[in-house]
């Protein structure tokens, strides 16, 4: 699948501003920029969305254009959003970036002008509540999700799969990308890297403190539609019961 990033870039960026977002470009790599949008409410959750780190994995990038359209990214919570953060590799459907790095594994030794620009963008915001981490699988056949809960809160993981089992069923293996489930599709991680050098942005995201993060799984071999409809349901979803817990 081809991926035109720049046509992408710049129709997030016209409706982004259309629902009052602000701008910030983290990094430009190989004539891409990497931007980060935020927008603030007076009191509020405040919630980051990332998405685009494996370019072969287009469905979160194109759920998040669909939601800041639809206008879901309302006036009620302060929003952060990066929603291409591998560039080079969307545009070539890699994995990797141009320089074959993996950047969800660099969060720790920052190699890379992507992952240190992001890093340094991230640490000028104030600590989330919730992150939410779009991504794909090319192994599994449903959808599934990681938590990792910093310190002890209510879990949404239960209210997700539900939410997202509409359009894909939930992934049924007892063993998901060599993790033990707690419940059919519900990874619970431990706030610490598999591999301690090798920090996904989810770990560097608990290390600053963030309470829970969710990092959905859509399978890739379902069509992109079904993909993307099943990020937003599950991006929708994890929102909801966020504020219902936060208002409460």
């Amino acid at each position: 699948m081809s991926f035109d990033v720049h046509a992408y870039l710049k129709d997030f960026h016209r409706a982004a501003m259309d629902n009052g977002f602000e701008k910030e470009v983290v990094a430009s790599v190989a004539g891409y920029e990497i931007p980060a949008y935020w927008k603030s409410a007076d009191q509020g959750a405040r919630v980051y969305l990332s998405s685009g780190s494996h370019g072969d994995e287009p469905s979160g990038v194109c759920a998040l254009l669909e939601l800041v359209k639809e206008g879901f990214f309302d006036e009620k919570t302060d929003w952060l959003i990066c929603p291409v953060l591998n560039p080079t590799g969307l545009a070539a459907g890699t994995r990797e970036n141009a320089q074959g790095i993996d950047l969800n594994r660099d969060y720790l030794k920052k190699q890379t002008d992507e992952v240190r620009g992001h890093v340094a963008w991230l640490e000028r915001q104030p600590v989330p509540d919730m992150f939410l981490s779009l991504h794909e699988d090319w192994e599994s056949t449903g959808f599934y999700l990681y938590e990792i809960q910093k310190c002890v809160c209510h879990s949404t993981a239960k209210a997700i799969l539900d939410a997202a089992s509409s359009v894909i069923i939930t992934e049924p293996s007892p063993i998901i990308d060599d993790h033990k489930v707690r419940e059919p599709g519900w990874i619970f991680h431990e706030p610490r890297a598999d591999f301690p050098d090798q920090w996904p942005e989810a770990i560097f995201m608990a290390e600053r403190g963030t309470t829970v993060s969710y990092t959905l799984e859509t399978p890739s071999s379902r069509e992109l539609e079904d993909r993307v409809n099943c990020h937003k349901l599950g991006v929708k979803r994890a929102v909801e019961e966020l504020l219902l817990t936060h208002r409460g």
